[in-house]
């Protein structure tokens, strides 16, 4: 149980702190660190998949095409979910992006619904209604939609739901999504060197090492994460996962002083209920569905 809270939290403090990773590295574009991001994650897996020796299930792929199908779903979702992510952060948007993952448990829950079938519980309803009360506000505030939370939420609770079904582990699934992306990678990487527009080439050695430094940094907090899936309660690692926007809001606002004022924070106040609402109720049908003992 210890290991397992050491490893989620330390997977959601690695999250948390990711924005100043990438502004490490804001003088090369999001482009170029997406695509370095998945060339150098692709290295960092197949290190670990043999170290692990952990090949097996690349064989039957091929005569799984819905397998491979949905995996290629999902990495255009993760991808995407990552170059908006880098994005926000390189152009002064990390509270905007710290509110994509207040609100994504919620959009998982609505997806769910939705998709899935699953029958929502009152409170759930409520903390869903609080939320997208919380998202008008910021629209309504801002002249605009919140279209950095919302992108972020959306294609990162897609992406859970289609691994939710998914038929590989995390490290399998991951593997496989950044093979599936890797061509694409390497060939705009190729493009850009062609045309003398490669921005790794001229970029500082520290900058280098930081981009490489993307493949272990990618991995490692996820495969923390699953371990500790599988030592935790899910109610536990649902409340322990609010450490990574949380970390991320507080950097964006008093390190990188972007702008939170009253109109705003009460926007994310109400996001804020909506998540203490949907993780009580979690918690309270967590405890009162343990058996009594005397």
């Amino acid at each position: 149980m210890r290991l397992g809270m050491l490893f989620a939290s330390s997977a959601y403090v690695i999250w948390g702190l990711f924005p100043l990773y990438f502004k490490a590295v804001q003088d090369i574009p999001a482009s170029e660190i997406l695509m370095h991001r998945i060339v150098w994650s692709l290295g960092f897996l197949a290190i670990v998949l043999a170290w692990r020796k952990q090949w097996s299930w690349i064989g039957g792929l091929l005569r799984q095409p819905k397998v491979l199908a949905g995996f290629t779903a999902s990495a255009l979702l993760l991808s995407t979910n990552w170059f908006i992510y880098i994005w926000a952060v390189n152009n002064g948007r990390v509270v905007d992006a710290s509110l994509g993952y207040f609100i994504n448990p919620l959009v998982s829950v609505l997806l769910g619904s939705m998709l899935l079938h699953e029958r929502l519980r009152p409170a759930q309803w409520t903390a869903v209604a609080l939320a997208g009360a919380g998202v008008a506000w910021l629209t309504w505030q801002g002249g605009h939609l919140p279209w950095i939370g919302l992108a972020l939420a959306i294609s990162f609770g897609t992406y859970g739901l289609l691994r939710k079904t998914a038929a590989l582990g995390a490290l399998e699934g991951l593997s496989l999504e950044t093979l599936i992306l890797f061509p694409v990678a390497i060939g705009y990487l190729f493009m850009l060197t062609l045309d003398d527009r490669n921005a790794f080439a001229a970029a500082s050695t520290s900058s280098r090492w930081l981009l490489a430094a993307a493949g272990p940094l990618t991995a490692i907090p996820l495969l923390m994460f699953a371990a500790a899936a599988r030592r935790i309660p899910l109610s536990l690692l649902g409340l322990l996962q609010y450490i990574a926007p949380t970390l991320q809001l507080l950097l964006g606002v008093w390190l990188y002083h972007e702008p939170f004022g009253g109109a705003r924070l009460a926007g994310f106040a109400m996001i804020w209920a909506a998540l203490v609402l949907y993780s009580a109720e979690g918690l309270w049908r967590a405890w009162s569905a343990k058996p009594n003992r005397i």
